[in-house]
C-alpha cells in the first residue's frame, strides 16, 4: 500500500498553463453528455489533471475526482468560471473545501442555465444572426463577416472563462476564508431553493380522474391543488429521491421507471 502523504497545508501551484488545458477539455463538455449524471463526467474529465496535481495521494485524489462526478447541467459557456472558482477553492482549502464546492456549484448552475441559455444561446445568435443574415439577403459580405467576428470573440471569452473564475474564487477564499463558512450555507440554500422552484415549473403531472357519485361528479385535481398546489410533482420527485438515495437504483433505471409510469399513466388515463 501506498504510504499517505500530508497534504493538510496547500499553496498556489495551479499555472495559466493548467487553466487553458482544463478550459480545453471542457470545450468537450457536450461530447460526454449522459443521462445520469448529464455533464458530471465532463466536469471530471476537464478537472481531473488539475486535481491530480494539487491531490498526490491517491486517496485524495479519487475522493476529489467522485465529488465532481456528481449530476452537473447549466449552460457551458459560463460554468467555466464557476469550476475555475472551485479549482481555486480547492487549491487553497483542499478536501476541506469538498462540501463549499459542491453546494456552490449545485447553488448556481441553476440561474446560470437561466442567464446563459436565454442570453447566450437564444437572443444573442438570433439578433447576430438575423442581421447577418440580411446583410447576405442584400448582397453585403460584412454579413458573414459579423457572424465570423461574433464566433471569434466568443471563443475568445470562452478561453479564458477559467481562468477568470479561477482569480475570482482565489479572491474570495483569500479575502473572505474565514467567512467561507457562511459561503457554504449560502450556496447549499440557493440550491435547495432552485431545485425546489424547478419542480413546480418544470414538471407538470396531474390527474384527469373524477369522482362520481350519482349525478355528482368532483374532479380529483383541484382537490389535490386546495390540499398542495403540484402534490403530484411533488410525489413523483420524493419517490425518486427516495430511491436515488437508497442506492438501489441507478439514475438510469429511475429514469427508464419513470418513463414506464408515464406511459401507463397516460395509457389508462390516470395521468396526464
Amino acid at each position: 500500500m501506498k504510504k499517505k502523504t500530508d497534504e493538510s497545508v496547500y499553496g498556489p501551484i495551479i499555472t495559466k498553463r493548467d487553466l487553458h488545458k482544463a478550459n480545453y477539455r471542457w470545450l468537450m463538455s457536450v461530447e460526454t453528455f449522459n443521462y445520469e449524471t448529464q455533464q458530471g463526467a465532463s466536469v471530471a474529465y476537464a478537472l481531473s489533471p488539475i486535481l491530480r496535481k494539487i491531490y498526490k495521494n491517491d486517496d485524495n485524489y479519487v475522493e476529489a475526482l467522485d465529488n465532481h462526478f456528481q449530476y452537473y447541467n447549466t449552460q457551458p459557456w459560463l460554468a467555466a468560471i464557476i469550476l475555475g472558482a472551485c479549482v481555486a477553492m480547492e487549491e487553497k482549502k483542499g478536501l476541506q473545501a469538498k462540501r463549499a464546492v459542491n453546494d456552490f456549484k449545485i447553488g448556481t448552475m441553476g440561474p446560470l442555465a437561466g442567464i446563459g441559455d436565454s442570453l447566450l444561446m437564444t437572443m444573442l445568435p438570433t439578433i447576430m444572426g438575423s442581421i447577418a443574415a440580411y446583410m447576405a439577403l442584400e448582397n453585403n459580405p460584412f454579413g458573414i463577416i459579423l457572424w465570423g467576428l461574433l464566433i471569434a470573440v466568443i471563443f475568445f471569452l470562452r478561453m479564458h472563462c477559467f481562468e477568470f473564475g479561477y482569480r475570482q474564487g482565489s479572491k474570495i477564499v483569500t479575502e473572505y476564508g474565514d467567512k467561507i463558512n457562511y459561503l457554504t450555507e449560502a450556496a447549499s440554500v440557493l440550491g435547495i431553493t432552485v431545485v425546489g422552484s424547478l419542480i413546480g415549473s418544470v414538471i407538470s403531472v396531474t390527474t384527469p380522474l373524477k369522482f362520481e357519485f350519482g349525478k355528482v361528479t368532483t374532479a380529483i385535481q383541484p382537490m389535490l391543488d386546495k390540499i398542495l398546489p403540484e402534490l403530484i410533482p411533488v410525489a413523483l420527485v420524493w419517490l425518486a429521491y427516495g430511491l436515488l438515495k437508497s442506492k438501489k437504483l441507478s439514475m438510469t433505471w429511475v429514469i427508464l421507471l419513470f418513463i414506464v409510469i408515464a406511459m401507463f399513466g397516460a395509457a389508462f388515463g390516470f395521468l396526464k
